[in-house]
């Protein structure tokens, strides 16, 4: 899914470009990255930041940066929260801010959340980094030449408006969430480029077993598609005294899909801090060309309530599931 498509449109003069969504091995960690309804669940102030350097020794590989921050409303049943990204891939790169807001109503054995998202995406494109077949490159500081109209030669910038709902459910046992990003699927426009922001969808399940009382397992899934392209990511982490955890993910379904596995680990710092690392080791056929890709992240949680109002009957611990 990391990767992005250059479609020239017939009988016009304007390229097109679609792209995907940045991705997360430790997405079982940081659900509020990519789920709006996800925001106060973790029932009280918490703060994640991630960087990910994917395909490692790979000229141009994706380098990201994210880090949200989120909180429940208990006086309106809600919560809120804000998530910044920079995500940069060869020669483009998007950064983006978005505003999330959540209704959180008690269901059943556990507690269902519905939220939407609304932020503004930045998308640059420095031609000086562009190479085509035609082109012709001089020394360093000389302008290119693509010989090709439609490719700039600077840096182009634009701006888009996006949205994004999501849904999720959390119980003792069980977890399942379903969100979908771009919306409107805008396009910002780049002098004779358009970016396209493709809608996605993003659906996960997560479940959490004890084994005695020191030790839990927690598998989980997350399904990514444009409803073109599909990834989906099988995962299980083993926690120890709720202190110390590891697990691993395979990402792809079928021979066409597969993508890397992944080995991750982490452990609590503190009552409030907790630390992850997680490494995919390539499987496709980008792994005679890297060596891997790297992710580590790290969370605050104040664990503590958080201004005023009523905390719901049962508070989970959403990071045993």
């Amino acid at each position: 899914m990391r990767y992005y498509y250059l479609i020239a449109l017939t009988l016009t003069t304007t390229l097109v470009m679609a792209q995907q969504p940045s991705h997360y091995s430790m997405y079982m960690l940081n659900h509020f990255s990519w789920n709006p309804a996800y925001a106060g669940l973790d029932n009280s102030l918490s703060i994640t930041g991630v960087y990910r350097s994917q395909w490692v020794g790979l000229e141009g590989s994706p380098v990201t940066q994210n880090i949200n921050a989120h909180l429940p409303l208990y006086v309106a049943s809600s919560g809120i929260g804000i998530n910044l990204e920079n995500d940069q891939l060869g020669a483009q790169r998007l950064t983006s801010i978005n505003l999330s807001y959540n209704f959180q109503r008690e269901l059943g054995a556990g507690i269902l959340s519905l939220g939407a998202r609304a932020g503004i995406v930045q998308r640059s494109l420095d031609g000086s980094k562009i190479l085509t077949p035609d082109g012709e490159y001089g020394e360093p500081g000389v302008p290119p030449l693509h010989n090709d109209d439609l490719l700039p030669t600077e840096e182009v910038n634009g701006s888009v408006t996006t949205f994004g709902v999501g849904l999720y459910y959390q119980s003792e046992k069980l977890e399942s969430g379903l969100s979908i990003s771009n919306i409107t699927e805008p396009s910002a426009d780049l002098g004779k480029l358009k970016l396209k922001m493709t809608r996605n969808y993003f659906f996960t399940l997560g479940m959490h077993f004890d084994l005695n009382s020191s030790v839990s397992i927690h598998p989980s899934i997350l399904v990514r598609s444009d409803l073109i392209q599909t990834q989906t990511d099988f995962s299980t982490i083993v926690r120890y005294n709720d202190n110390i955890f590891f697990g691993a993910s395979f990402r792809g379904y079928n021979s066409n899909s597969i993508d890397a596995l992944v080995l991750l680990a982490g452990l609590k710092l503190s009552e409030n801090i907790t630390l992850a690392y997680a490494y995919d080791l390539t499987l496709s056929g980008l792994r005679t060309v890297n060596s891997g890709s790297h992710e580590v992240m790290l969370n605050y949680n104040l664990n503590k309530i958080f201004g005023a109002g009523r905390p719901p009957k049962i508070i989970y611990n959403p990071r045993s599931l």
